[in-house]
């Protein structure tokens, strides 16, 4: 049984409905409204499913129905890529195998809802996948595989989730491959855990006081959600793309959130330096590279907060 929701989940689905095992049912999260029309679409797994020829189980929780209907499938084992919700029991013991999870950290670390987020946000230089099996507590379980891989200059969460979720598929598939053939290891964790909650609309906020380093930080581990923003004049403008200034020391020097021009490229002060604004989204308009919204305002300078 495969349970997932996002396009993260989608390569893992993919591959194991690829290989010698059979997939025989996907549970996920319901169509939800996206788009300004707010239309009810279907989740990317469940999309995949379809096209897989893959029944599906929509489920907001793993309830009592969704148990059940779960059970009625008889799964030697279940498999969870970002499903959004808990897996408890009696649904934990339902499948002869139990649970096993691909998170996107090297557990202990950054256990949660947004590992690959926080942990740029951090300046973690590597990034990990694990797998593991699901247990009542959180990302707790022992864990069957793990490795990490460096962290990308300029990479991004959103960008390090679509890399990992394409190269850890194949890691799922060698722990399921070993669990059928009665040869997988699960070892305890060790080390102090670190946590990694949901990000929400205020961790995006840039803090302009903070170091160059940390605001790139913050700005890729939140993009594209829940996306950087800082306020202009008392308006919301959401920082898309943006980089170390790489001669900022040649340009003129700012105050933190200092906003200029300088050679046609605008620069954004910082405690230590500062950041180049390459594209950004004022409230209520489309996106635009950050020069030419900069000369709308047909200002010298603002201050950003």
């Amino acid at each position: 049984m495969f349970a997932g929701t996002p396009a993260v989940a989608v390569p893992t689905l993919e591959r194991l409905h690829a290989s010698d095992h059979e997939v025989v049912g996907v549970v996920t999260r319901p169509p939800a409204p996206l788009g300004r029309k707010r239309v009810l679409t279907p989740s990317p797994v469940a999309e995949a499913a379809a096209r897989l020829g893959i029944p599906v189980i929509d489920a907001a929780r793993l309830d009592t129905e969704a148990t059940e209907r779960i059970a009625a499938l008889r799964p030697d084992l279940g498999v969870v890529v970002a499903y959004g919700g808990l897996v408890r029991e009696p649904l934990l013991s339902t499948p002869a195998h139990g649970w096993i999870n691909l998170h996107f950290s090297a557990l202990p670390a950054w256990r949660g809802a947004a590992p690959v987020q926080r942990a740029i946000i951090a300046g973690d230089a590597e990034l990990g996948a694990s797998v593991f099996r699901l247990v009542p507590e959180l990302d707790a379980g022992d864990v069957y595989a793990s490795r990490t891989r460096p962290l990308d200059p300029g990479e991004t969460a959103g960008a390090a989730l679509e890399s990992l979720a394409a190269t850890e598929a194949g890691l799922v598939l060698e722990v399921v491959d070993a669990i059928a053939a009665g040869t997988a290891i699960a070892t305890p964790q060790a080390g102090e855990p670190s946590f990694a909650p949901k990000l929400g609309i205020e961790d995006g906020r840039i803090d302009w006081t903070r170091s160059t380093a940390e605001i790139d930080a913050r700005i890729r581990g939140v993009t594209p959600e829940p996306g950087a923003h800082t306020e202009v004049d008392g308006t919301r403008l959401k920082v898309l793309d943006a980089a170390p200034a790489p001669d900022a020391a040649e340009a003129p020097r700012l105050g933190p959130g200092e906003l200029r021009l300088d050679r046609k490229r605008l620069l954004a002060g910082t405690a230590d330096g500062a950041m180049e604004l390459r594209r950004v989204q004022p409230a209520g308009r489309s996106a635009m590279p950050a020069a030419d919204w900069w000369r709308g305002l047909g200002v010298e300078r603002a201050d950003a907060r």
